[in-house]
């Protein structure tokens, strides 16, 4: 059935079937990334805080050189910035600022070229049934007046075909999307909580521990 749909509808639908691959790699890459990060674990942050509230950087450094990820790596700059005491508070919070807005970035690779994809799929598929209604006028208008409703009408649905492909690939790419986005805005949140923690402790007290 896929075969046949893929040759009534032309190369239209052999670009959908290529962009639907496309998307299903990036989306596995990206959850793999997710995964590899440990995205949603944030259960570190609070002893790093409590450790860096007792004036004991080392051992903030020390529970966060286990951890992997955006907000593990961005807590690492800011303790480490915080506990130098040639970096004041202002500049210090400046690079954990720089480290979480690299990370961000980082975390949002990929996420352009599926938002192409689901821009672009639809209005591949509708390009597909445009050229396909364009023969099926064409076919009309060579056979005359004997044209019948069952032939028109199938020439019709099988132009239909590239846009409801269309469709099918934009719409779960950009369900995914949405959930890309719901992981990256919650990490933002966890790092911005969590540095804003970090520099409204008591100034200096990172660096009295030095």
């Amino acid at each position: 059935m896929l075969l046949e749909w893929l040759g009534l509808g032309g190369w239209p639908m052999l670009l959908l079937l290529g962009l639907s691959l496309v998307a299903a790699t990036l989306s596995i890459v990206k959850i793999w990334e997710f995964w590899e990060w440990r995205i949603s674990r944030q259960a570190f942050v609070a002893p790093v805080l409590q450790a860096c509230g007792r004036h004991q950087p080392d051992q903030a450094l020390g529970l966060l050189a286990g951890e992997r990820g955006p907000l593990a790596a961005v807590l690492t700059v800011a303790v480490a910035a915080r506990a130098d005491p040639a970096i004041a508070d202002m500049h210090a919070r400046e690079r954990a600022e720089a480290a979480a807005q690299h990370w961000l970035e980082r975390m949002r690779s990929f996420m352009r070229a599926l938002d192409v994809i689901a821009q672009l799929a639809p209005l591949l598929g509708l390009f597909g049934t445009v050229l396909g209604m364009i023969d099926a006028f064409q076919a009309m208008q060579a056979a005359g007046g004997t044209v019948e409703a069952s032939g028109l009408a199938g020439g019709i649905w099988k132009a239909l075909l590239t846009t409801a492909a269309g469709l099918a690939v934009a719409m779960p790419v950009i369900t995914v999307l949405q959930a890309f986005e719901r992981v990256i805005d919650a990490q933002r949140v966890a790092m911005e909580s969590a540095l804003t923690a970090l520099f409204t402790q008591p100034a200096g007290a990172a660096r009295r521990a030095a």
